[in-house]
């Protein structure tokens, strides 16, 4: 009987409603330890994500040093030596590397043409000791226009003692073949408007390919290039044989700039000094000639009055001689 009551009794009871669930609420609880591992996570990939942006700024705008493999490196567009990278001398500079590692950075530029490649600025003879080392070059990246490039390209050169006369010349003559304007060229030479011009004239008066063969000349400065350019505009095809001959590839730059000058000088045309004698062998007169003019000396000494004659018979000789001209 009391069975029956409880039953009916649980049957009338009023239905209660259960509590809705909190959807912020996680089923899960989590401990405090994973939410501060996760928080640690998210915030290590943000700052690195901050950092590579930093640096990346910072290799463009040239603040860090990065090694990069000389093999991905290309000269600059406009070369400032006469001599190919294979040939330059840097077995010094290799050694030192080698020993006490690459002290200065390079200046590199991403290639405008070509993909995960660079252009070097300045310090080729670095990379090429890095390349024959088989080591990472040190290098300093810009995102350089031509202009920079060139620019920094020229400052450089004003600091090395081993680029000779005719190698800024040629530097310079090649900028203004690029289109550059020659207060581009004074900025990268680091020289005045005349010296520029002279500089110039020397390069375009002489062929490259004559500057080519004799070199960078590093003992012959620009007094003597100048008389040099001087003297091929008068005897300009008489060196074509001579570089070509055999032994001159093996002289030294300066001795091949000697040998070139001392076949273009103008020789010394032998005396054309002659003597008149009479039957006797007695000297009459001495006459010289030049290219413009003839030189009559007569003895008075051994023909006494045949000066005088002859003088006097000149008006006569010349009048023949304008008939002898006419006819």
């Amino acid at each position: 009987m009391m069975k029956r009551r409880d039953a009916l009794k649980e049957m009338l009871a009023p239905i209660a409603e259960r509590p809705v669930p909190d959807p912020h609420v996680s089923k899960v609880p989590v401990k405090p330890g994973a939410l501060k591992s996760m928080g640690l996570s998210l915030q290590n990939l943000s700052d690195e994500a901050e950092k590579a942006h930093a640096l990346r700024e910072r290799i463009e705008t040239g603040e860090v040093v990065v090694e990069i493999d000389p093999q991905s490196i290309v000269p600059s567009f406009l070369r400032d030596r006469l001599a190919e990278f294979a040939t330059i001398d840097v077995g010094d500079l290799e050694v030192s590397i080698a020993e006490s590692g690459q002290q200065v950075p390079i200046l590199v530029r991403p290639s405008p043409d070509r993909d995960g490649q660079y252009q070097v600025a300045y310090g080729h003879r670095r990379l090429e000791a890095c390349r024959r080392l088989g080591r990472p070059v040190k290098a300093i990246v810009r995102r350089l226009t031509d202009q920079e490039l060139v620019t920094a390209q020229g400052k450089e050169n004003l600091e090395r003692e081993d680029l000779s006369f005719i190698e800024r010349a040629m530097f310079a003559a090649r900028l203004e073949d690029r289109g550059f304007d020659r207060s581009v060229l004074m900025a990268a030479l680091g020289v005045h408007k005349g010296n520029l011009s002279t500089m110039i004239a020397v390069a375009r008066a002489v062929p490259e390919e004559l500057i080519l063969a004799i070199g960078p000349a590093p003992k012959v400065g620009r007094p003597r290039w100048e008389h040099f350019a001087d003297m091929f505009r008068r005897s300009p095809d008489d060196w074509k044989k001579l570089v070509g001959s055999t032994g001159f590839g093996e002289l030294s730059s300066d001795a091949r700039f000697a040998r070139v000058v001392h076949a273009l000088a103008p020789r010394p045309s032998p005396n054309p000094e002659r003597f008149i004698r009479d039957e006797q062998g007695r000297s009459l007169a001495q006459i010289e000639l030049k290219k413009d003019r003839v030189r009559l000396t007569i003895d008075d000494k051994s023909t006494s009055s045949f000066g005088t004659y002859l003088v006097e018979q000149l008006p006569e000789i010349y009048a023949a001689f304008r008939r002898r001209v006419a006819e």
